[in-house]
């Protein structure tokens, strides 16, 4: 039971934990910001305004002094517990002054014009005074007044609450809503992992569905279905591999076994010198078969070693030709051979018309025939047999792994069925094409392009 809560737990570390952890703290983060400086912009708009309102009424009150009104009257008219006035005469004395600070030196001394947040003792709260100069029948005199600051205190609290209220509400708000869109967008791709997490090795023929449009997680769908697809033929090209390797050892094995247990049964009836012999041909057909499949291993994984280096083409062919020669009776014309030289690996070059010549020759009734031509800057090399040739249907097939389109005659002279597969691995790891072309012997002809270059 505690095992399934934990499982129905969301996890700490996962992409929706830590975008919904990202997403409040980066909002979070800017909401205090935004209110830190909404509240600076809210106390210094409503410190301007309430200067600017003590400054009219300063204003007005040196207009009145100036048109000859008394400023004990003035005093009097002013009384208030948010404001204060004080009249200062030259000396800067106190001349006259409203009840509240009445028999208190100057509140402030500030020039006219000018204004200061200042400490009153009449009251805990800070005052703004505003300076006035006005001219009277008395003399010149400043007028100042000063209004409490409370007001934009209490404002800026009301306004500090409701923020302190409000924003964790709407970091609230922004963590389920990230968590609820972050959770629907990586629902496909959770669909994908447990679809994935459920496919073994012998369910590879299993698809991750199709997700709609063409957004990252369609892309990823689409990749995870290629993905699959290249490990099922992977797969059934491994098993056919070591189904085929399998048969194939098998041959030369219970050939060396039964020759051993006649040469034990019947020792009169065979001589070491045969048993011999028999041993070493079955052993290099073994020996053939494990480099074969040691160089398609090495081709599948794209570890090929290839020494580049110019290398003249004609002086194969005309090499492979004396060996089919000494090797055969059949006949080997080489007259279509022109120079040609092209950038590639002297062995494997060497293998692929090695194969090429072995299968030519295998099929031949009486004649092979190389050929070597140019076109569109690549080397052209054919090799051309009298043989029955290859059906339309069997041409691509040919090039597999294992295929023999005469498998009793094939086994019997030892083929394996991997020389055309390993010409065309060859081939195209020198950056060039092989196929099956029309044959002017009416037989198979192999074409093999290279680059020149």
């Amino acid at each position: 039971m505690a095992a399934e809560r934990r499982r129905s737990l969301p996890r700490l570390g996962t992409v929706r934990v830590r975008t919904t952890v990202a997403a409040v703290l980066v909002v979070g983060l800017a909401m205090a910001v935004g209110a830190v400086a909404l509240v600076a912009v809210l106390r210094a708009s409503l410190t301007r305004e309430l200067r600017a309102t003590t400054e009219l009424r300063a204003t007005e009150l040196a207009a009145d002094l100036q048109s000859g009104a008394r400023p004990a009257e003035l005093a009097v008219s002013g009384d208030a517990e948010d404001l204060l006035i004080q009249v200062l005469g030259d000396r800067g004395e106190v001349v006259a002054s409203s009840s509240n600070v009445r028999g208190l030196p100057p509140v402030a001394r500030l020039h006219p014009g000018a204004s200061a947040i200042v400490d009153v003792p009449i009251d805990n709260d800070d005052f703004v005074a505003v300076a006035v100069d006005a001219t009277t029948p008395q003399g010149r005199r400043t007028v100042v007044v000063a209004r409490a600051l409370d007001v934009i205190g209490d404002a800026t609290r009301v306004v500090t609450g409701l923020l302190a209220v409000g924003l964790p509400a709407l970091l609230v708000v922004v963590a389920v809503s990230t968590w609820r869109v972050v959770g629907l967008a990586l629902a496909p791709v959770e669909a994908i992992r447990a679809e994935v997490d459920e496919i073994s090795a012998v369910q590879l023929h299993r698809r991750v569905p199709d997700a709609s449009g063409d957004d990252e997680v369609a892309r990823l769908t689409q990749t995870m279905n290629r993905m699959l697809d290249r490990l099922q033929r992977a797969q059934v090209r491994q098993r056919r591999l070591v189904s085929d390797a399998s048969h194939e050892l098998r041959s030369p094995v219970a050939a060396i076994r039964q020759h051993a247990e006649v040469a034990l049964a019947h020792p009169d009836r065979t001589t070491t010198a045969e048993l011999a012999a028999t041993v070493l041909a079955e052993d290099l057909r073994l020996q053939r078969l494990a480099e074969d499949l040691l160089l398609l291993t090495r081709a599948d994984e794209h570890t090929l070693a290839l020494r580049r280096r110019p290398v003249d083409l004609d002086d194969l062919v005309f090499e492979e030709a004396r060996r089919l020669r000494d090797a055969t009776d059949l006949r080997i014309d080489v007259g279509r051979v022109s120079t040609a030289r092209v950038h590639g690996d002297p062995a494997g070059l060497h293998r692929i018309l090695h194969n090429l010549g072995d299968n030519a020759a295998q099929h031949a009734s009486t004649h092979v025939m190389f050929a070597r031509d140019e076109r569109d800057g690549t080397a052209v090399l054919t090799v051309d047999d009298d043989g029955p040739g290859i059906p339309e249907a069997d041409r691509a097939r040919v090039f597999e792994r294992f295929v023999r389109l005469d498998d009793a005659r094939a086994r019997d002279d030892g083929g394996s069925g991997l020389g055309l597969a390993i010409v065309a691995e060859l081939v195209a790891a020198h950056g060039g094409t092989v196929a099956v072309a029309s044959s002017p012997l009416r037989g198979a002809c192999i074409e093999v392009t290279l680059p020149s270059r």
